[in-house]
C-alpha cells in the first residue's frame, strides 16, 4: 500500500513527527485507562501457571488480584 492508498487518518498519524506521536499515544491510553480499560491479559487456560481457582474477578478495579508467595523454612 502506498502512502497514496492510504486512509487520511492514517496519513495525517504519519505526517506527525515522533514526538507528537508519543504525544498522542499517551492522551489515547489515558483515554482507555479512565473508561476502564487494563492492560492485564485475559485468563489463558492453556497455560501451565493457570490456575482457575486462584482468579479473582472481584478484585479491584475489575483487575486480577495479588497473592502472596511464601517460602517455607530452610
Amino acid at each position: 500500500m502506498t502512502y497514496e492508498q492510504m486512509p487520511e487518518e492514517w496519513q495525517e498519524w504519519l505526517d506527525l513527527t515522533p514526538l507528537e506521536r508519543f504525544r498522542r499515544s499517551e492522551e489515547i491510553f489515558a483515554q482507555y485507562l479512565a473508561m476502564g480499560g487494563s492492560l492485564d491479559p485475559d485468563p489463558d487456560p492453556t497455560s501451565p501457571f493457570d490456575v482457575p481457582e486462584e482468579w479473582r474477578p472481584g478484585a479491584a478495579h475489575g483487575r486480577a488480584g495479588l497473592r502472596v508467595l511464601r517460602r517455607g523454612a530452610g
